[in-house]
């Protein structure tokens, strides 16, 4: 065997011998338990980065932990964003109403809105209405409603959404009022990131901020504010609220619907992906500057 013929297996094996000794000390680590959850993320942000776990795996493992730490109050619908049908609707208004929001299950109120008699599913409704001897009122087609605090822990909730197949609960206050609503799909998206139903449009998430080829933007509705001025050179303020949909949906005033616009300082904002709970993207056009008045 020549020289060459000799030393190929030894350069051929130097990954090898790298991601071995990497296993090594994974193992290693965990043999003695991480002490604290930072210690965890940086042994799984370490095999990300020796490519033993991609990066959708490595958000999808880090959201999980962060489940355990959640509460219901921060990732809930506010009250403010609910849709939410009255009980004294005929079944033919209500189901205009649920064909609008394009969501399937809904919570019913009574006299107002801190009475609610129960969840309604779409498809129940439909069931109710096609039927020939269907109900006269929604109260016979209501499933209980659940209510959990918002201090309950999102770990603890998924394990009772599983549990019970419910797949709403109603959020109350400590005074007993509603606070809102999470769905199974809100803890989840905790997990895997922004789920898309079939109603949602489809969208390049691939950016926050992605150009146009006619020179506008669009922008994740949660786009840190502070990204968005260092990329456009703006200047407002991220003191109150964390993201651009928080700063736009406050100045229109409302939970902002599709079409809807708004011109803040240099930039004008089209609403165009949001849902009955939050407002998900803008189209964002940069406004040329005003020519000062002359003397």
């Amino acid at each position: 065997m020549s020289e060459d013929d000799s030393s190929s297996p030894h350069h051929s094996s130097e990954p090898h011998e790298r991601r071995r000794s990497w296993l090594e000390r994974l193992s290693a680590a965990f043999s003695s338990e991480p002490d604290t959850r930072e210690d965890l993320v940086a042994i799984l942000r370490d095999a990300q980065g020796n490519g033993l776990i991609d990066a959708d795996t490595l958000r999808m493992m880090e959201g999980a932990l962060s489940v355990s730490e959640l509460t219901v109050g921060d990732v809930m619908v506010s009250r403010s964003q609910m849709v939410s049908l009255p009980a004294d609707a005929s079944l033919l208004e209500l189901m205009k109403q649920v064909v609008q929001s394009g969501h399937s299950r809904f919570p019913v109120h009574g006299e107002n809105r801190d009475e609610i008699l129960g969840i309604l599913l779409a498809k129940d409704l439909l069931r109710g209405v096609v039927a020939d001897n269907g109900p006269a009122s929604i109260h016979a087609l209501l499933r209980p409603a659940v209510l959990i605090p918002e201090s309950k822990k999102l770990n603890v909730l998924l394990k009772e959404f599983r549990l019970s197949r419910n797949h709403m609960a109603i959020v109350v206050d400590e005074y007993g009022g509603v606070a809102g609503l999470i769905t199974i799909e809100d803890v989840l998206e905790q997990i895997v990131g922004e789920i898309d139903d079939e109603h949602d449009e489809a969208h390049d998430d691939s950016a926050l901020i992605a150009v146009q080829a006619d020179g506008q933007y669009v922008v994740d509705a949660l786009t840190p504010i502070e990204d968005f001025n260092r990329r456009f050179g703006a200047d407002f303020p991220d003191d109150e609220y964390d993201t651009i949909g928080g700063l736009v949906t406050e100045a229109i005033g409302h939970l902002p619907e599709v079409g809807e616009e708004l011109t803040l300082d240099r930039f004008a904002f089209r609403v165009i992906r949001a849902d009955a709970r939050r407002v998900r993207a803008f189209q964002v056009g940069v406004l040329a500057p005003q020519p000062e008045d002359a003397d």
